[in-house]
């Protein structure tokens, strides 16, 4: 794995650039842009820290996409209840697409992404208790949709329809030291993408340098709903629970912004 001074890879960023179209050598891989980046700079995959005593993280993105950038994952607290197994799927659950086919007959799914600016269409949302310093998950029944009326019914059958007790959330501090390491510091790369005869190409065209995170900058973008709370999970494996972002907030993460390209 190659090692990088800021200069260096601010240097090496502007070549890559300038190469204009490179083609995607992951085929297939849903990744490929941010797979094919960390190729050409030599270091490992899965967003790794970029060396500098772990200061810095790379960040990629298609641009023109609906696709939403995973920040990092942590589980709701309290932890030791298992929100998403123990209650989520169990009480507020549905019956998987795949059940009685890929998977057992009595598969559950419990996929959700949520923010804090309008509810979704089963009544859940994100809610910031800034006097008790949490991110909290609410549900209000009123605010589901009639295509899910047999599924409420099932919740009522199990739950009742009141506010989710306990509710599930993330304490400020926790939230605050999960994301200040993932995304202290950050190299932003954005690409144009083409296909030509069935292969992708890239074009890394935007390089930003984002530095000093800022926590309140992440709750206002929550709060508007461009940073999403993801659950994603079935009866039999938990995919676990994601903060993730539209594309081109990142940069309102931070209190410095240097255009690169």
């Amino acid at each position: 794995m190659k090692i990088y001074t800021k200069l260096q890879l601010i240097d090496e960023l502007k070549k890559i650039s300038a190469i204009g179209w490179i083609e995607n050598k992951r085929h297939g891989n849903h990744g490929g842009i941010g797979n094919t980046l960390e190729d050409l700079l030599g270091i490992e995959e899965n967003n790794l820290p970029i060396p500098n005593a772990s200061e810095w993280e790379l960040k990629s993105q298609r641009l023109n996409t609906s696709s939403l950038t995973t920040l990092f994952h942590i589980e709701p607290s309290p932890r030791a209840i298992g929100f998403v197994s123990q209650l989520f799927l169990p009480n507020y659950g549905w019956k998987h697409k795949e059940a009685g086919k890929k998977y057992p007959i009595s598969e559950m799914s419990f996929r959700q992404t949520i923010h804090g600016n309008t509810p979704s269409d089963r009544g859940f949302m994100v809610k910031i208790d800034r006097n008790e310093k949490k991110v909290l998950i609410s549900f209000n029944s009123k605010n589901v949709a009639d295509k899910h009326s047999n599924w409420l019914k099932c919740v009522e059958e199990k739950m009742g329809l009141k506010e989710l007790n306990p509710q599930p959330y993330w304490g400020f501090d926790d939230l605050s030291n999960k994301a200040g390491t993932k995304l202290l510091n950050c190299f932003y790369v954005q690409a144009e993408s083409k296909k030509e005869n069935g292969k992708e190409f890239y074009h890394y065209t935007k390089v930003m340098m984002l530095q000093k995170f800022n926590f309140e900058g992440f709750l206002n973008e929550l709060d508007k709903g461009n940073i999403l709370v993801d659950f994603d999970a079935r009866t039999g494996h938990n995919h676990g629970t994601k903060f993730r972002m539209r594309q081109n907030c990142l940069p309102q993460l931070y209190e410095k912004i240097t255009i690169i390209v």
